[in-house]
């Protein structure tokens, strides 16, 4: 039994707690950290937490194994290296972080102090998602071609103007970080590593905030295609749709968080020709919430590396990464181009810089005996 503590109890962070607690024989949640304790005293006795108005305090708790993170995006970075500096594992909600390198900091800290960390994508353990892998890997869907989906709400309307969900520093391409990353890393699960992206990102419900309107293209480095629109300032709804040389299934309701159900259509060899009506597959009840903190739990216990160096956890980062610039650009980008450019090119300069200045005192000397 792991015991775990939560960096964060609002809305999400209790609904992490309830997936687990007194349900698991792997993980259990015996602490908490908030700013304002006296908000969520009821709840955290109610769930027999201890609290912690200082998650420094509750890093040097010794019996604590593992935090699980449900803040704002922007400080995962921080708080999981200081985790792994005092020995914890953690499990962080996506997104893992907002700049490639702080995720590679983040992995370098975890697998320096032999922790496990996880990222807390649950789609991944939706039974339809995992029989769609499968129907990919055994050749039912035949050759993969293209994977297109939305992932939409009225989410910028829920939270105020002074939100920390309503900064753009939190929520770079608006409904990406919070919705949106989702299908990129299914489709990461599904496709492989992505080459490049072509977005769009604009605010149009609101005179303040995140976009709402965000959509891009994608290719896939194994020669798939892929579209992704997230849209916040609608009505809810999700889909994805997965296009195979040989058929296509489809998942989407308004509820992501129950157990999915699945259109499959394929193709009958025998006549090309026969307008073939979905067939409708369905699975056993699962919580996807509590699987992946079992998941993670497990892997702690085996001590396991989960999210590493070259990864789904920092590809996906750099995708988000290169969505953003995109967008900022209006022109198709290299997943993971830009940064490599980058380095290089200050690479080139120091050299050149170095000589030049190794040169001057040459040159006046030069000029001195010319006069």
């Amino acid at each position: 039994m792991i015991n775990a503590a939560i960096i964060g109890l609002g809305r999400w962070g209790q609904n992490l707690v309830n997936s687990v607690q007194g349900k698991s024989s792997h993980i259990r949640f015996v602490a908490g950290a908030v700013r304002t304790p006296e908000r969520v005293q009821e709840y955290a006795d109610s769930q027999s937490l201890r609290l912690y108005d200082d998650y420094r305090k509750m890093l040097a708790d010794p019996g604590i194994d593992a935090i699980v993170l449900a803040t704002p995006h922007s400080i995962h970075a921080e708080l999981i290296i200081a985790a792994a500096k005092a020995g914890k594992h953690v499990f962080t909600e996506k997104p893992f972080t907002l700049t490639t390198e702080s995720a590679r900091e983040a992995v370098r800290a975890c697998t320096k102090a032999g922790v496990t960390l996880a990222v807390g994508y649950n789609w991944r353990f939706q039974p339809a998602l995992q029989e769609i892998r499968r129907m990919l890997d055994d050749g039912r869907l035949g050759k993969l071609l293209h994977i297109e989906g939305n992932f939409c709400g009225p989410s910028v309307y829920w939270y105020p103007k002074d939100h920390w969900r309503q900064k753009k520093d939190e929520g770079p391409g608006g409904g990406m970080t919070g919705r949106g990353v989702h299908v990129v890393d299914a489709m990461l699960y599904l496709a492989g590593h992505a080459d490049t992206v072509y977005s769009q990102s604009f605010r149009r419900a609101l005179d303040y905030g995140i976009d709402d309107t965000t959509s891009m293209l994608f290719r896939f480095k194994g020669g798939a295609s892929g579209y992704l629109g997230t849209f916040i300032a609608t009505a809810e709804t999700w889909r994805m749709q997965v296009f195979g040389s040989k058929g296509w299934v489809q998942v989407g309701d308004v509820e992501h968080l129950s157990t999915w159900n699945m259109q499959v259509c394929l193709l009958n060899p025998d006549n090309l020709r026969e307008k073939k009506r979905p067939e409708l597959m369905t699975f056993p009840e699962t919580s996807t919430e509590r699987a992946e903190l079992e998941h993670f739990a497990k892997a702690v216990a085996a001590r396991q590396s989960l999210a590493v160096a070259g990864g789904d956890e920092i590809h996906g980062v750099t995708v988000l990464e290169s969505i953003i610039e995109s967008a900022r650009s209006g022109k198709p980008v290299k997943i993971g181009a830009r940064k490599a450019a980058a380095g290089g090119t200050t690479k080139a300069r120091k050299p050149a810089a170095k000589a030049k200045r190794k040169a001057a005192p040459a040159k006046r000397a030069k000029a001195k005996k010319k006069k």
